[in-house]
């Protein structure tokens, strides 16, 4: 009976905060917007983003082409809406993928100990031995180029550090009364690793998968830079600065209205990341 008056007082304590709060607000919003035009694009554009001579080729922005057009002349405007659809999905998926397989990882090995924890551990070291877009290059090289490629190769250098933070976190949580009461009564490791100790790392796991899905975007749309991710002529972030980028001097608009768009996003998300680490890590919330 008293479930569904407390749930909401939960949650006005964090809404008050975010509106006191002018940055996450803020970032709040633009997420929003950007989340909205990508789910409403094919309705928003106003020519078809793949479609050339809709106008003069590097015409600048004017009444027709509110962000002019490209070398074949494509609406700039239609594709960066449309590119929405791809930039941000993919790194929201490689987030997804970086988590689910991170948390399993730090879960398993914080838990159980000893060999599972040193042979898992090292791999945790090696793999954060390389920078996070050095070894997305690599397993690009080795799955080839492609939309889900990217994805798995953005996702796998998440990984370590997903399962860094959850290792620590279930090292602290595993040694708590109710873990110890749970294996007495003869629960199974996998029902104490869902029903006991994952709720109690989930808040560190939520902060850094907020945090990270700007660096997944980042890092997606600059292996769209270079070729190695979404193909020509299928609009995206990181190929539209790539196909700008010879034209810089002459058609500006080609490299910052894309550019504008990758920094809103990422800016956005890090706000929001900010805000979530500020009300969900008890650390924080005395200051």
């Amino acid at each position: 009976m008293d479930r569904p008056t407390t749930r909401p007082h939960s949650i006005r304590p964090a809404w008050r905060k975010l509106r006191r709060n002018p940055g996450a607000m803020a970032g709040a919003v633009i997420l929003l917007l950007l989340l909205l035009v990508s789910m409403l694009a094919p309705l928003l554009v106003p020519y078809d983003p793949t479609q050339v001579s809709v106008g003069p080729p590097l015409a600048p922005p004017g009444h027709r082409h509110v962000m002019g057009t490209d070398r074949f002349g494509r609406d700039v405007f239609s594709r960066i809406v449309a590119g929405s659809r791809l930039s941000l999905p993919m790194g929201l998926l490689a987030v997804s993928f970086a988590l689910i397989a991170g948390t399993l990882l730090g879960l398993v090995t914080g838990y159980f100990g000893g060999r599972i924890d040193s042979w898992g551990s090292k791999g945790i070291d090696i793999l954060l031995g390389f920078p996070p877009i050095m070894l997305a290059l690599l397993i690009i090289a080795v799955l080839g180029i492609g939309i889900f490629n990217v994805i798995v190769a953005v996702g796998i250098g998440g990984i370590p550090r997903f399962a860094r933070i959850v290792r620590g976190a279930t090292l602290a949580a595993r040694e708590n009364v109710y873990v110890e009461a749970a294996r007495a009564v003869g629960m199974s490791p996998l029902r104490v690793l869902l029903k006991h100790i994952l709720p109690n790392v989930s808040a560190p796991i939520i902060v850094l998968a907020t945090l990270y899905v700007g660096r997944a975007i980042l890092e997606s749309s600059a292996l769209g830079f270079l070729g190695l991710g979404v193909q020509p002529p299928t609009p995206e972030w990181g190929t539209l600065l790539s196909e700008g980028r010879e034209f810089m001097r002459h058609a500006w608009w080609l490299m910052v209205f894309p550019g504008l768009a990758l920094f809103l996003s990422v800016v956005s998300i890090n706000l929001l990341g900010d805000y979530l680490r500020e009300v969900l890590d008890p650390r924080l919330k005395g200051t």
